[in-house]
């Protein structure tokens, strides 16, 4: 299974001060160092942690692959087929969120989507939706033509106990079934860390892993490779 790491929460620490550093450029090059298949980040539209500059730069440097997770706004849009990154990730988007609350709606706003997708593709971008583990969901991820989805884990890893988590296993893992004979590519992401990633590691339809949070934080105490390493480590394990 491979590694995609998110370097929001490093652009997070940098504009508590308004200042340059810690730079998520730098960051990303150093995730790549280590072995990251890919390199996220999230361009908000009120640019709360990563901005403009950090995707344009990002876009030069990475030489894994560039995932942009965004909201299909106009401007974001727009930013995005400019900048073409390697793959968007449409995902929904409150101002008022701490950090992504849940899946994007795709199935109740299939034709919009479509056409987000088909401007995407134009331009040679791949596209993967960040959803719920739900069946209708996936279908209409199908249904837009989606290269990708990236199943909200955030409900299992946030879960209080085994019985819950227990649960959302078996949710997310029949839902990776269901999107795999759908001809999608599965990903997944949403606070996972060290503690709770191997069993969703362990799903045979699951291709990559998408963590941001965790890792930044563990790297404050180790380092960003070894932060990176440690996470391949635990995925080479399983």
């Amino acid at each position: 299974m491979k590694l995609a790491v998110n370097i929001d929460h490093v652009a997070t620490l940098r504009e508590a001060r308004g200042g340059l550093e810690p730079d998520p450029v730098q960051a990303a090059v150093l995730a790549e160092l280590a072995g990251a298949s890919g390199i996220v980040c999230h361009l908000r539209e009120d640019r709360r942690h990563v901005n403009d500059r950090d995707v344009r730069i990002l876009r030069e440097v990475v030489t894994t692959k560039l995932d942009l997770e965004m909201a299909a706004t106009t401007e974001i849009i727009s930013v995005a087929l400019d900048i073409v990154p390697d793959l968007v990730t449409l995902v929904p988007e409150k101002r008022a969120e701490l950090t992504t609350e849940g899946g994007l709606d795709v199935a109740n706003h299939v034709a919009f989507y479509r056409d987000v997708v088909h401007m995407f593709h134009a331009k040679g971008i791949e596209v993967s939706v960040f959803i719920e583990p739900e069946q209708t969901q996936i279908q209409a991820a199908a249904a837009i033509e989606a290269d990708i989805i990236e199943l909200h884990t955030g409900t299992y890893a946030n879960a209080r106990t085994r019985a819950e988590a227990d649960v959302e296993l078996v949710r997310l893992r029949n839902a990776s079934e269901f999107a795999h004979d759908a001809g999608l590519i599965v990903t997944a992401g949403h606070g996972l860390d060290l503690r709770n990633l191997g069993l969703i590691a362990a799903m045979r339809f699951i291709e990559e892993v998408s963590i941001g949070h965790a890792l930044i934080s563990r790297a404050l105490f180790v380092g960003m490779g070894r932060a990176v390493e440690e996470y391949l480590t635990l995925l080479l394990k399983i």
